[in-house]
């Protein structure tokens, strides 16, 4: 996962994930506007292996993340300095989560996800929909719905990790180390999306565990 070379910085083409758009538009009689993503809506599931009492996350490269590490100058260099700039500052840790571009139930993607990404095979009546929200509302706005699903380790089916050429790592924490990870100053690797599921775990879920 921390294997990076050869990085370097292009103008967007045509892309199935992101669309950039410019939309136009009146307000109190003034004109304006605001430049804006659109992309997929998309389910992230809080995963609790309740076997052994470990929340299950997911740890992956987001280049987002890491071009967000890279000093403004330094982005208009031909290739970026891996050297300076290690793949590990790209690194987020996130709880289990996906893009819904199938046409099906959010539930069977969500299902879909959790096997996928953290090997687990969990039945979709066993997901319990938390909320759905708006992510993203200064640039996308998308819609993200949220799960919880508990598991054991009798329902780990396959390693996890992703499909096709996706690199994901699966970590676990127990419930102490979710408690420190939340309450850490920060700066965390982490999006807010995650950081809420947690602690909605810790505020309705935890404490039945901890005995």
């Amino acid at each position: 996962m921390e294997d990076l070379s050869d990085v370097f910085v292009t103008a967007l083409p045509d892309s199935p994930y992101v669309k950039p758009l410019r939309f136009n538009f009146t307000q109190n009689g003034r004109k304006k506007t605001w430049d804006l993503l659109h992309v997929h809506d998309s389910v992230a599931i809080i995963v609790f292996n309740v076997s052994r009492k470990v929340m299950v996350f997911v740890k992956q490269f987001r280049p987002a993340v890491y071009y967000n590490c890279i000093s403004a100058n330094d982005r208009q260099k031909t290739e970026i300095d891996t050297e300076k700039y290690p793949a590990s500052l790209g690194i987020s840790l996130e709880i289990c989560a996906g893009i819904i571009d199938k046409k099906l139930p959010v539930e069977e993607i969500a299902r879909e996800e959790v096997l996928e990404e953290c090997g687990y095979n969990v039945d979709v009546n066993s997901l319990q929909r938390v909320v759905s929200y708006r992510s993203g509302v200064g640039v996308q706005g998308s819609l993200q719905t949220l799960f919880y699903c508990e598991v054991t380790d009798e329902m780990k089916v396959e390693a996890g990790g992703g499909i096709d050429e996706e690199l994901i790592e699966v970590v676990e924490m127990n419930i102490n180390e979710v408690e420190q990870y939340v309450n850490s100053c920060g700066p965390l690797s982490s999006p807010p999306s995650c950081l809420f599921a947690l602690m909605w775990f810790l505020h309705h879920k935890a404490n039945k565990f901890r005995k």
